[in-house]
């Protein structure tokens, strides 16, 4: 196995990883208006949206890494198509699929004003599914996925995640009520 390749997928997958999930939970947390007072809703609008940036450049260079791999057995077909891959199609399926809704919330989020409010709103919201499918992809075909540190890492952004989940659901009902 080439380690220089095996080492930058496995590197950029976690980093991307980390990012996505950093950029999830402060997105939800300033859509809930719960950001605190010392930062402009500007500043964490910037964070996430530049946290989401590094999370699908990161992605990029996952792929790339793996591509490079000689090893990986990982062509650009199993790379961009959902169930192409032999030996691990559905974690590498979660892995395209997680991609795709990468790529959706970020490249959506520029021309927002083009979609009614309601149609970008779903569009960016595939990227909690897209955060579940690289948990899940991670999980499936991570080397690191039986150690305690990964175990625990896992627990720790899911938990965090559906806090965010959550903290935006009452949000999102106690304004409606109020209304």
């Amino acid at each position: 196995m080439n380690q220089v390749f095996w080492y930058t997928t496995r590197a950029t997958g976690v980093v991307a990883t980390v990012l996505a999930v950093g950029s999830l939970i402060l997105g939800l947390f300033f859509s809930a208006r719960n950001t605190g007072a010392k930062r402009t809703a500007a500043w964490w609008l910037d964070l996430h949206n530049y946290l989401g940036g590094l999370a699908l450049a990161f992605t990029g260079a996952h792929i790339l890494a793996s591509l490079l791999d000689p090893d990986s057995g990982i062509g650009i077909v199993q790379a961009v198509v959902p169930g192409t891959a032999h030996a691990t199609a559905w974690a590498m399926t979660w892995g395209v699929l997680a991609t795709y809704t990468f790529c959706i919330a970020v490249f959506t989020s520029w021309p927002k004003r083009r979609f009614s409010r309601r149609v970008w709103r779903w569009l960016h919201l595939t990227s909690v599914a897209g955060v579940a499918f690289g948990g899940v992809h991670a999980y499936q075909l991570g080397t690191d996925a039986t150690t305690t540190t990964f175990e625990i890492g896992l627990l720790v952004g899911a938990a965090f995640s559906i806090y965010a989940v959550a903290l935006r659901v009452i949000s999102a009902i106690s304004r409606a009520m109020s209304r």
